[in-house]
């Protein structure tokens, strides 16, 4: 199947998804597995691998299916084992309060849902945002504990932060490929400073939003207000001691550093010993390894390492349901890779080219929203738009990097079940996949349209 009901077929299989999980009380898991596997027979993916007359080889759907779902645990399995085990050690010591505390300070009591938005824009300038949010959501529990704010309204101020510069500011990896193929890539500063700009709009539209929505939907860890009315002088005294500022930050700094310092090196153009050196320590998967290095021995300071081997325990059956659950979001995302829908939608994009400075923005979503992947819907729709910029009157750099800009606006539009932040953000927030949908697949609706709006803006009035 092709072309159009290739298209139909696949909008019926997401609302067969939604409608199982929500009304049917279907595990998402089942539910996603089961659609991914229908999709994939009706878009006549073969049942067997396949050698075709030239010798290549076609992936049948039982291959798709273990190479998506392997493929997710692969990228990012161990990152939220090792960052949810981290959290465990921050909150088990009190560095997490510690943190929280110093955030009240610096930013304000009132304010935690800002506070929380701003520190997920500057960390996932370098760091993906799934392992932001895991990184970081030990700092938003403790803020939500301290403050009484609404744990659901904290949850997208974070996720907002957090895509926000996944998309838009190099050095993460979709923007810099987009900038590359559009022909900017020489000039990452100009790219960097126009992602900068670009979230303005939808900083404040994510921060009204996150306000909005926690006033209406209420999540499993919400604050429990007689924890909240006590005094500070009595949860330290609960903790015995609180650690220093520095061993508490140690296991979320250390790591965020670390994989800084690999994306600046990359982008600077290091080469030789020190730039194998910083990859290797910027991989995520090692740099939380390093981190959870630090949370051991900042455990041991605090005279709990008896506690380590049963907080390991707790962590990987917590963690277990989300790691299955994202895992099967891959293989959506795969299934619907290895169908005729993106090759469809590319030979068909000449349709869109009246849009100007929209077509960008309006392909890349419509990718994002079809195989999950923001990074993918950045490189592709970029391939695709770099030969059409003067058709639509952008082959200036200021054209092409405003294109840039649209394509990254569009790759958050939207977040939804085929894609492994949605899973992250809704299972590590405490919601419920309904509430999900609510909450992060709305926002990012929220966030790409406001985004864009600022970008059409930029584009009448710079050429």
């Amino acid at each position: 199947m092709t072309g159009i009901p290739l298209i139909i077929a696949f909008v019926a299989a997401v609302a067969l998804m939604i409608l199982a999980i929500s009304r049917f009380k279907v595990h998402p898991f089942l539910s996603i597995m089961g659609v991914s596997l229908i999709l994939g027979l009706v878009a006549g993916i073969p049942i067997v691998d396949v050698t075709l007359e030239d010798g290549s080889k076609v992936s049948g759907l039982a291959s798709v299916i273990g190479a998506g779902f392997s493929g997710t645990l692969s990228s990012i399995g161990v990152v939220i084992i090792l960052g949810a085990l981290i959290g465990a050690i921050l909150e088990v010591t009190g560095a997490a309060l510690k943190i929280a505390d110093t955030v009240i300070r610096l930013i304000g009591k009132t304010r935690p849902v800002l506070a929380l938005e701003l520190m997920g824009w500057v960390v996932s300038i370098p760091v993906f945002c799934d392992s932001g949010f895991v990184i970081l959501n030990p700092i938003r529990r403790a803020l939500v504990g301290r403050t009484g704010a609404s744990s659901v309204a904290t949850t997208v101020g974070l996720s907002s932060g957090l895509y926000l510069s996944h998309v838009f500011i190099p050095p993460t990896p979709g923007p810099i490929a987009a900038a590359n193929t559009l022909g900017v890539g020489d000039n990452l500063l100009m790219v960097m400073g126009s992602g900068v700009i670009c979230s303005i709009f939808p900083l404040i539209a994510g921060y009204l939003y996150a306000n909005f929505i926690g006033k209406r939907i209420r999540s499993a860890d919400e604050a429990n207000l007689e924890e909240v009315a006590k005094t500070y002088e009595e949860l330290i005294a609960e903790y015995g001691r609180l650690p220093g500022g520095w061993n508490s930050m140690a296991p979320i700094g250390v790591p965020v550093i670390l994989m800084a310092c690999s994306s600046i090196a990359s982008m600077v153009g290091t080469t030789g010993f020190v730039k194998d050196l910083l990859s290797f320590l910027g991989t995520p998967v090692i740099a939380l390894i390093v981190g959870t290095i630090f949370a051991v021995i900042q455990l041991n300071n605090a005279g709990k390492m008896e506690r380590f081997y049963d907080l390991t325990n707790e962590t990987l059956k917590t963690v277990g349901p989300i790691l299955f659950v994202t895992a099967a979001g891959g293989v959506l995302g795969k299934v619907i890779a290895s169908s005729d829908m993106i090759n469809y939608i590319r030979e068909h994009a000449s349709v869109l080219q009246t849009m100007g400075i929209i077509f960008p923005f309006v392909l890349s979503a419509i990718l994002k929203s079809a195989q999950g992947s923001s990074t993918v819907a950045l490189t592709t729709t970029a391939g695709i738009v770099a030969p059409l910029l003067p058709l639509l009157g952008l082959s200036s750099p200021i054209g092409a990097c405003l294109s840039c800009m649209a394509i990254g606006a569009g790759a958050m539009t939207v977040s939804h079940a085929n894609d492994s932040f949605f899973w992250v953000v809704a299972n590590f927030g405490a919601m419920t996949p309904g509430q999900g949908y609510k909450t992060q697949t709305t926002n990012t609706l929220v966030l790409g349209l406001s985004a864009m709006v600022e970008i059409f803006l930029l584009s009448l009035v710079l050429k």
